[in-house]
């Protein structure tokens, strides 16, 4: 039986996404620094068919991150293309083939039609809440984990919600000052540190939510 998780990185003033965001700069200005750890590891470089890349602690966990996921759901302000009405064009920020390579449920107020693209991924989009989204994908998962992919607003539901099993922070030490804050309204959980990896760019840290 697989387990619901949710990694992502954070600055260390608590936010995931610098401010004003926009179709142009959907993480916002500055927030592309929070991913700069992950882009310069050989795993993300192999991920995404790309030589190079450093190995390391970082680059063991962004292997860790994604092993044993078994479908993904995601907000629509992640998915992208704007808020209202779907524009058909639009499918996703990440080209023919995006790298989650498994079903992937989008939160949304607008239905539209499953969008299968290349790799495997399968994009649903369901508008009748988190818990249905949450249901469809477990069910898609079979006995592997699902993970909330983002963004901070979808993070937050599920987190407040009690549906969350893990929560893995890559902790950037740097200060964004303003924009999406994490950890706003998300209840008051229990959070029990089981791993620390650190190293000069992050610091990772795993919790277990206490049921």
């Amino acid at each position: 039986m697989g387990i619901v998780t949710c990694q992502i990185s954070i600055s260390l003033d608590g936010f995931v996404a610098g401010p004003n965001q926009s179709i142009e700069n959907p993480i916002g200005e500055g927030g592309m620094r929070l991913h700069d750890w992950v882009f310069a590891t050989a795993s993300w470089r192999r991920q995404h068919g790309e030589d190079a890349g450093a190995d390391g602690a970082d680059s063991e966990v962004a292997d860790e991150v994604v092993q044993g996921v078994g479908a993904y759901i995601m907000g629509r302000k992640m998915f992208g293309g704007g808020s209202g009405g779907w524009d058909l064009e639009w499918k996703g920020w990440w080209g023919d083939e995006p790298p989650y390579h498994a079903p992937v449920f989008v939160l949304t107020h607008h239905a539209r039609q499953p969008l299968s693209m290349l790799g495997g991924t399968a994009f649903t989009f369901v508008t009748d809440g988190i818990a249905s989204a949450l249901e469809q994908a477990k069910a898609a998962a079979g006995d592997q984990d699902v993970s909330i992919a983002g963004g901070a607003s979808t993070v937050r539901q599920y987190l407040a919600a009690g549906s969350l099993d893990e929560l893995y922070l890559h902790i950037v030490p740097i200060l964004l000052g303003a924009g999406e804050r994490l950890l706003d309204d998300a209840g008051d959980p229990v959070l029990q540190p089981v791993k620390v990896v650190a190293s000069p760019a992050v610091t990772h840290i795993k919790y277990r939510i206490v049921k």
